[in-house]
C-alpha cells in the first residue's frame, strides 16, 4: 500500500470514528395517550409496519447507532412522530387524514425501512385491513385537530 493511500485510508477511518461522536437523539418519550384501537388486529398491523417511526415505542436497530446512518434513521423517526404519533394521541396529529392515501400509494412504510425490515411489508389484503381498521379507529377516537394560528385582523 502506498503511503498516500495509507494516509487517505487513515483519514477516512479517523473521520468515521469522529462522526460517531455527533449526538443523535434516539429517545423514546413516554406514551402520553395511545390511540384507542378499533381492534387488536389493526394495532398489530400498525405495530408491525408503522410503530418504529410513528410511535414512542421505536425499536432502535444496531445501525441506528452508527453514523452517518444513525442521522437518517433518527431523522425519519423524528419526522414520523411529528406527522403522526400513535403514542401521543392527546396532541395534534397533523397527517392522520393522509394515512389512507400514503398507504394506498405505497409511500409508507418507506422503501428503505422495508428493505431492512421485511416484516413491515404488507400484502395488499393487509394494507386494506390496516386502512379499514384505521378508518374505524379514527372514527371512534379522532385525532386532536391541529391548532390554527389566528389570522391578523385586517388593517392592524
Amino acid at each position: 500500500m502506498t503511503p498516500r493511500l495509507r494516509l487517505l485510508l487513515g483519514g477516512f477511518v479517523l473521520l468515521f470514528v469522529a462522526l460517531q461522536f455527533v449526538p443523535v437523539d434516539r429517545s423514546n418519550p413516554p406514551v402520553t395517550r395511545e390511540v384507542r384501537w378499533a381492534s387488536p388486529e389493526t394495532r398489530a398491523l400498525a405495530q408491525r409496519a408503522c410503530f418504529d417511526c410513528h410511535s414512542n415505542e421505536t425499536v432502535w436497530p444496531w445501525y441506528a447507532y452508527v453514523a452517518p446512518v444513525s442521522w437518517r434513521v433518527a431523522g425519519h423517526v423524528e419526522d414520523g412522530r411529528r406527522h403522526l404519533n400513535f403514542s401521543a394521541w392527546d396532541q395534534p396529529n397533523e397527517d392522520a387524514d393522509e394515512v389512507e392515501e400514503v398507504l394506498r400509494e405505497g409511500e409508507m412504510p418507506l422503501w428503505d425501512y422495508v428493505l431492512l425490515h421485511p416484516e413491515a411489508r404488507l400484502t395488499g389484503a393487509e394494507t386494506e385491513a390496516l386502512i379499514e381498521g384505521l378508518r374505524a379507529t379514527f372514527a371512534a377516537d379522532p385525532p386532536v385537530p391541529r391548532r390554527r394560528s389566528a389570522s391578523p385582523e385586517p388593517g392592524s
